[in-house]
């Protein structure tokens, strides 16, 4: 499996691009602020073709380029149906701040126009797409329709799970935004996060890349959630 990523935007937001080999249709997951150029190279190098992008959840940080992307290529994006709205108003259900403030911040660079052809995401879903098949799980916290996809064992390949702002390496996605919830953050560690396998790779939103059991014997909240306990706080963050 070919799978390509790096920070993009001043959040440092994880962009990936997987396929099943060079030379195949591809899918591309959260594009974030400024990584039109980045991808360009990774599709022109792997002599890709993009036919989705996958959102794991809608704060702008994730979804900054998916109305260009999916207009340049003529490709749907998925989204879970309780963070559809957020592709409406991707500025007032992210940050309290204003547009001028995040233009400022982001060379005056904007889209803010829902993409065509947005399709919904349902829990437990298997979603067959370029070659890849992706089972999705629901995991609020971060927000309302937080999802995390998981491509499934194959072979000798450990499953691979996009994690976006559930899980990072360390910590976990914040719970103090706009439809953020604490309880429900605790729920998802639990029934989704620490029910993976240990040897699976956690590709998370922000920040490098770690597994299920890595985490499991280190990340100090999974460590609360696994001692019995009610999760804390997160710290602030992205």
């Amino acid at each position: 499996m070919l799978i390509s990523g790096f920070p993009a935007g001043p959040w440092g937001t994880n962009f990936f691009v997987l396929a099943p080999a060079p030379g195949s249709e591809c899918v591309i997951v959260d594009p974030g602020q400024g990584c039109g150029p980045r991808l360009r190279e990774i599709l022109a190098e792997n002599r890709l073709l993009p036919v989705a992008v996958l959102l794991t959840h809608g704060h702008i940080d994730h979804i900054w380029s998916v109305t260009p992307l999916t207009k340049d290529h003529g490709i749907p994006a998925y989204i879970h149906p309780e963070d559809r709205y957020r592709l409406a108003d991707p500025i007032g259900s992210t940050f309290t701040m204003s547009r001028d403030q995040l233009l400022s911040m982001t060379s005056g660079e904007l889209e803010l126009t829902d993409p065509q052809d947005v399709r919904t995401l349902d829990d437990g879903e298997m979603l067959d797409i370029a070659g890849l098949t992706f089972r999705v799980a629901h995991a609020p916290g971060h927000t309302e329709g937080s999802v995390v996809f998981e491509i499934p064992r194959q072979q000798e390949q450990p499953p691979i799970v996009l994690s976006g702002d559930v899980l990072f390496e360390g910590s976990i996605g914040r719970t103090d935004l706009p439809g953020g919830d604490l309880a429900a953050m605790d729920r998802s560690l639990r029934n989704v996060i620490l029910s993976m396998d240990d040897d699976a790779v956690v590709l998370p939103g922000h920040g490098g890349r770690t597994t299920i059991g890595r985490e499991r014997a280190s990340n100090p909240y999974l460590r609360q959630v696994l001692d019995g306990g009610f999760i804390a706080p997160p710290r602030r963050g992205v």
